[in-house]
Parts: structure tokens; sequence; C-alpha cells
């Protein structure tokens, strides 16, 4: 059973399950994914691991409905870029929540989700997508 040694493994990743990046202490900046360098502050750079709230807005947003073969189970899924309150963006899927319209601006909150799976009998992997709140 070498794979659910994997699974095991895998599970206790704790980035997996934390929306982690990085802060400069120097410049104030926060950045995501993590970086090891700032690029405001070069060799001044004095970088430590951040965990982000999670909450954020939606600052850009489309409807994809010619995906991929991995997520064509999913179509059509809204992908976003999101703003997080502490001023990084990202892209991740936005789920529909309660009926709430989904708009440039909607306040959004972390959830993790399943993104795909290996197979019908394969491990499942997870990663983080938002929910509109308001």
């Amino acid at each position: 059973m070498e794979s659910d040694g994997i699974a095991l493994k895998w599970r206790r990743i704790p980035n997996r399950y934390r929306l982690v990046g990085s802060h400069c202490e120097n410049c104030g900046t926060d950045f995501f994914p993590p970086r090891k360098i700032c690029p405001n502050c070069g060799r001044k750079t004095k970088m430590v691991e951040k965990t982000f709230s999670g909450y954020g807005r939606i600052y850009s947003y489309t409807v994809v409905r010619t995906p991929t073969e991995e997520h064509k189970e999913n179509a059509p899924y809204v992908l976003a870029i999101v703003q997080l309150d502490e001023g990084p963006k990202l892209t991740a899927q936005i789920i529909k929540s309660n009926n709430k319209e989904i708009k440039i601006g909607s306040r959004v909150k972390l959830a993790f989700r399943r993104i795909t799976e290996d197979g019908k009998e394969g491990l499942i992997h997870y990663g983080y997508k938002f929910q509109v709140i308001e």
C-alpha cells in the first residue's frame, strides 16, 4: 500500500491547508506566493513567512466554458483574480454559494476544496478556492 504513505505525507504538508506567503520586514510589502527576495529592497530584504487572513475582493474574473480535460466536469466555472485584504493578488476559482452574485468588488473568503483527482481510485488533490460572502 505505497499510495497510503504518499497520501498521508501529502496531507501533512502545512502549506496545502493555509494561504502562506511572505512579508518583507524592511518595506512592509506582502507577497503571494512566497518570495525569498523582495523586488523593492533587493539585498536589504528581511523576508518572513506570513499566513494571510483568507479574505479579499474580486479584482477581475472570467467564466471558463471550455476547460482543460481535468476540469471538464466543473464547467462552466468562474476563475478570478482575488486581491487579498493584505494586498497580494492571486488567481483562484470562485465557488457559487447561496445564489450570491459574482461581480467585480464582491467580498470573498478562502475555502479549501477538491481541485482534481488522479482517476476514480487515485489521490484527491485539494487546494484553495474562494466563495462570495456578500
